[in-house]
């Protein structure tokens, strides 16, 4: 898997956790703090793509993570 693919791969599993953390209607619900963490990866994602420049991806490419689309 490339970096890029696996960059939305754990974006959307942050997202997806954080909601069921942050939502009163989850089973698993933690604290309404959560989505500030789900707000967090979304202006993430919209600054990368931007800039198409993302931290996630540099850090996944330096542990050894093929780069491309």
């Amino acid at each position: 898997m490339t970096s890029w693919k696996l960059v939305r791969v754990i974006a959307g599993f942050f997202i997806l956790l954080s909601l069921a953390l942050g939502m009163p209607e989850s089973p698993i619900f933690v604290s309404k703090y959560w989505l500030f963490f789900t707000a967090f990866v979304g202006v993430n994602l919209l600054q990368s793509g931007f800039t198409g420049w993302c931290l996630m991806e540099n850090i996944l490419r330096k542990l050894g993570v093929k780069s491309g689309c």
